[in-house]
């Protein structure tokens, strides 16, 4: 398999060559499968802690291939399950506990990254929703307002006027925007090649074109397996960090939904341009629509933008064709015109790729002792800061066991999500979901007022 045809590979500094691929048995300590954020992270934390543990990392293509060399580089402290709903669930100690880890993982990952020498284009500069019409805009100081019951601050979260937002960006047709600090914009791509390199030089193996067709418990007379096409690797622990492709893997097929994120990449704008719309402090942007969208400015002054609407695929299928849909595209690059008139040039870049979707929501972090295997994911398009954090969560609870550290309490670690839906009603009910927020976003932009598929969607998503 080749890297995916994004911006991100297609600007890095060198040309990706594949690692050698796995040709002998191996017996090691961790055998880690999927050479992405999680994987790299979790390599890297366990070398940190124990230097002698023998790490390999096993990876279908190069590392990177995935989610995480194809995302929209915000490193923020989003989570995918609504605050509200955390809260109900788990109680408010366990949400604000989350809260506080998440947004200064932000920050601790930038100075990871620079521990490391790894040049990913970090930038801290916070993230804008605007709100793009008056329904919006209630809907967003609504939420603010809530917020301050849930503990944020002003610093943490707080509405901008339509002149304080215009001084950040100028959006066409913006009638304010919600602010936080904590989220940085990132170039994916840079990170998962350095982070790849640093596993290296700290003594991790690292395998590439490298399928793994099954991994295996540990029994009474056996250790933990990983099976590939050449060859086998035992191993203490064996981690999956697969994401959006662990339907792939023999009985993943309903663990997580694979759902398709799309994205474009401009030609680099001009000065005058920047001058006019702003981002100077690279804050990355989306708006309050209830089908997703998210933008940042890169490094190389061009427009990054992304969002939903690929329909997910029967029987959660994963193929390269998927990473392309020329109706989404399209929408993407008119969304992106109309936020910003002035944008010249072509569109040079179009890609995408699968995020995994939990049937609650929830990532999780989980490691059986028994039978030595491990797992974390499902961050459904919020990964970038949850996988450092469940690396180094991953790091504690198989290097350093014991008791209860600030990371091993959190609310998704040892959260085992429901399995998803036989076909065809895991089908149906995801597109489903992806339908009524287009129509709802439709009505709104028609009528003014919220439309019922809302109140459908969200007992949906429930």
């Amino acid at each position: 398999m080749q890297p995916p045809r994004s911006l991100w590979w297609s600007t890095l500094d060198d040309i990706v060559a594949p690692r050698p691929a796995l040709s002998e048995h191996l017996d090691v300590d961790v055998a880690i499968v999927g050479g992405g954020f999680t994987g790299l992270w979790t390599a890297r934390e366990l070398k940190r802690r124990d230097p002698t543990l023998r790490v390999v990392v096993l990876e279908q293509s190069v590392c990177g291939f995935g989610a995480s060399g194809r995302n929209g580089g915000w490193a923020s402290a989003l989570y995918p399950v609504s605050d509200g709903a955390l809260v109900a669930t788990r109680g408010l100690d366990a949400f604000s506990h989350l809260r506080r880890h998440l947004q200064g993982a932000v920050r601790t990952l930038g100075e990871s990254l620079r521990s490391d020498a790894i040049d990913a284009h970090f930038v801290q500069g916070g993230t804008l929703t605007f709100a793009r019409s008056e329904l919006q805009s209630t809907r967003l100081q609504q939420r603010v307002e809530s917020s301050r019951e849930l503990g944020y601050t002003e610093n943490d979260y707080r509405w901008l006027s339509p002149s304080e937002a215009r001084e950040r960006a100028d959006v066409h047709d913006s009638l304010g925007a919600t602010f936080s600090p904590h989220c940085a914009r990132i170039h994916p791509a840079r990170l998962v090649r350095g982070l790849a390199d640093v596993n290296e030089r700290l003594g991790v193996r690292i395998f590439e074109d490298t399928r793994v067709t099954r991994i295996r418990p540990a029994l009474r007379t056996r250790a933990p397996e990983v099976i590939t096409a050449g060859a086998t690797v035992h191993a203490r622990f064996v981690v999956r960090a697969t994401e959006g492709f662990t339907s792939t893997l023999p009985g993943q097929r309903r663990s997580v939904a694979p759902l398709y994120s799309l994205m474009i990449g401009t030609e680099p704008q001009s000065a005058s341009f920047w001058d006019e719309v702003g981002l100077r402090e690279f804050e990355t942007f989306a708006d309050d629509r209830h089908l997703i969208i998210y933008g940042q400015r890169t490094a190389d002054g061009r427009l990054a933008f992304g969002g939903r609407g690929a329909p997910y695929h029967f029987a959660s299928t994963v193929e390269e064709r998927f990473d392309e849909n020329p109706k989404v595209f399209s929408l993407l690059e008119s969304t992106l015109r109309e936020l910003f008139p002035a944008l010249s040039g072509e569109v040079t870049h179009r890609w995408g790729g699968p995020l995994a979707l939990p049937r609650d929501h929830s990532p999780s972090v989980v490691v059986d002792y028994a039978t030595g295997l491990a797992s974390a994911g499902g961050y459904t398009g919020d990964g970038v800061v949850l996988s450092y954090v469940a690396g180094n969560t991953l790091a504690d609870l198989i290097a350093t066991p014991g008791p209860d550290t600030e990371r091993t309490s959190l609310p998704f670690v040892h959260h085992e999500a429901k399995r998803w839906e036989v076909e065809p009603f895991r089908w149906a009910g995801i597109n489903a979901g992806l339908g009524l927020a287009a129509w709802s976003d439709r009505v709104e932009r028609r009528t003014g007022r919220p439309s019922r598929a809302t109140h459908v969607l969200e007992r949906l998503l429930n």
